[in-house]
């Protein structure tokens, strides 16, 4: 399997502009500058787009490893926050902080914290940006039983 993604730029860092597609169509023309990278600008940035690949990634595949265990999981809200800070001298990705919070019915909190520590060793972003240290939250919504 393979997919594209282009990028083209125009200008200096600072001054410049760019635009970011992908044959899909979800990204058509989007645009990103310095200004949507470092002050949060509208538009999207490189960082912003391998947290939503990490974050799609990973959930399904905690979604993958319920299903092979029998569990079927109703919801699964994923997060990924990716840091970007300076080390010697140049911008490094040194962190992400995956958050998944779960609905999977026949399962305790315990089970889906074991699910969604294996994903994230298993999922293949997780295991390509192996050089930012990549941190998990765990949240799990239990079922009531009323008696």
């Amino acid at each position: 399997m393979e997919r594209i993604a282009k990028a083209q730029w125009k200008g200096t860092i600072k001054e410049g502009r760019g635009t970011i597609n992908a044959p899909s169509g979800v990204l058509n023309n989007s645009p990103f500058s310095y200004a949507t990278r470092f002050e949060n600008a509208a538009g999207t940035n490189p960082e912003e787009l391998i947290g939503a690949a990490h974050a799609g990634c990973f959930g399904m595949m905690t979604s993958l490893l319920l299903s092979k265990a029998g569990h079927k999981p109703e919801q699964l809200d994923t997060e990924a926050k990716v840091v970007m800070n300076e080390v010697n001298g140049q911008p490094t990705i040194t962190d992400i902080h995956l958050k998944i919070k779960g609905k999977v019915p026949g399962i305790n909190a315990a089970e889906f914290k074991k699910f969604a520590e294996e994903a994230k060793a298993k999922c293949p972003v997780s295991r390509l940006l192996t050089g930012a240290k990549t941190h998990l939250e765990v949240a799990f919504a239990e079922e009531k039983v009323h008696a």
